[in-house]
């Protein structure tokens, strides 16, 4: 399945109410570390059935943040979400965001 794009709150919002579980990374386009992460979060989504979702950082920030406050989820960058029914069941940030810990997130 493709990566997914989200930019705005009616996106993101969308995206949510019309899967049961979600995958979100919060990318940095301008770090290292982030890249390295997103690599494996793009090997991850390449065999997944479901869309998996994306946003970068430096072009959607408002929903960035509203993410971070409405859920009380720390924003770092890389961040990967997971979310369940409309909640944050998993975060992981940085050198944490690997194919292996995305995976394991779908036998729980």
């Amino acid at each position: 399945m493709s990566l997914v794009k989200l930019s705005t709150s009616e996106e993101f919002k969308q995206a949510v109410s019309e899967n049961e579980k979600l995958f979100l990374l919060k990318n940095s386009t301008t770090c290292p570390i982030s890249h390295a992460a997103f690599q494996e979060y793009q090997k991850f989504a390449a065999e997944q059935d479901n869309p998996i979702f994306y946003l970068n950082v430096q072009e959607a920030r408002p929903l960035s943040n509203e993410i971070a406050e409405n859920f009380g989820v720390k924003h770092e960058s890389p961040q990967a979400l997971l979310f369940e029914k409309g909640e944050v069941k998993w975060d992981a940030s940085h050198y944490s965001i690997t194919y292996s810990s995305l995976s394991e997130q779908l036998g729980k």
